[in-house]
């Protein structure tokens, strides 16, 4: 009954799109949610998800913020801004969808919500460290959503892409984006442990974003976060549980001239005590984010008996 009656107050009052943009920008401040899941501050999530609840488009013309709403479209916006700050969840998952590279994704919660500053990398071609015109087949390596294979997929067109993952519901949600963008017939997907199950073949590009987060990371993660599937951010005591096995096993994977790209965000200093000797190279964004490391071919063939020593 308390809810009806605060629910009724507010859409007595707030009338226009913008007035739920800052009632919702407000009560994301007052209530301390976490922002990390596609939007840096709060009144970005606000305009999201209030245009959300409209059936609007999230580029919708900010004129038309002072137009009036129904009382349906009120209680509407209310409902939904009300369950962002009640459950937490990520407000990916509560519209299903995404945006990565410019590109929309449906996502929930058998997949992490796509934010990788590997967007960068892929809107530029993968160049200075690749000549796009010499990629002609391209792996994505615990694709989750697909939203990684895919991107690469629109950036590198004559490219033939696969992808791969270990958990059968993140394929399903990859099956459903693969279809979204047209790719059913292009887009080989693989159900495998890392390298394992992937069948013998050379590529030129391999991406992935593994899970990388450490044991410490994992038990502080915010309620946002643990909305997010385990299997996809836990990566044992250092976060390297996988990263060490894409090192040792991308050489027999990659053409001579690959290039093995890896998010691995804040186990990058593991990394780098674990490997010192390892030629990686740490890659700057020019639109934020970090630990993303590249590495040729011919460098992690160089390196193998390094890498053999760390099992």
């Amino acid at each position: 009954m308390q809810l009806v009656v605060e629910t009724r107050e507010i859409t007595d009052h707030l009338k226009t799109p913008r007035d739920y943009i800052r009632w919702a920008s407000s009560e994301f401040y007052r209530n301390q949610l976490t922002f990390g899941h596609g939007f840096g501050k709060p009144l970005d999530e606000a305009v999201y998800l209030v245009l959300h609840a409209l059936s609007l488009p999230w580029d919708w013309p900010e004129t038309y913020f002072d137009t009036r709403l129904t009382e349906r479209e009120r209680q509407r916006v209310v409902a939904i801004i009300s369950r962002r700050i009640k459950s937490r969840e990520p407000a990916a998952y509560i519209s299903h969808e995404a945006f990565f590279c410019g590109l929309p994704f449906y996502v929930d919660e058998r997949v992490l919500v796509p934010r990788s500053p590997i967007a960068e990398l892929i809107e530029q071609s993968f160049e200075p460290w690749l000549d796009p015109a010499n990629v002609y087949r391209v792996l994505d390596l615990c694709t989750g959503s697909a939203c990684i294979a895919i991107a690469c997929q629109h950036a590198l067109p004559h490219a033939e892409v696969a992808a791969s993952d270990l958990s059968l519901d993140a394929l399903e949600v990859a099956k459903i984006n693969r279809g979204r963008h047209a790719m059913d017939d292009t887009l080989t997907l693989y159900h495998s442990d890392l390298f394992d199950d992937i069948p013998q073949q050379q590529f030129d590009l391999i991406v992935s974003n593994p899970p990388y987060v450490d044991r410490r990371d994992m038990d502080s993660l915010s309620e946002e976060h643990r909305y997010e599937p385990h299997i996809g951010l836990a990566a044992g005591d250092d976060g390297l549980l996988l990263v060490a096995r894409i090192l040792r096993q991308a050489p027999d994977y990659l053409s001579d001239d690959g290039l093995l790209v890896v998010e691995v965000g804040n186990s990058q200093a593991a990394l780098v005590d674990r490997f010192p000797q390892l030629p990686l190279t740490w890659i700057e964004f020019e639109h934020g984010g970090a630990g993303v490391f590249c590495i040729h071919a011919a460098e992690l063939r160089a390196a193998a008996e390094l890498l053999d020593q760390s099992e």
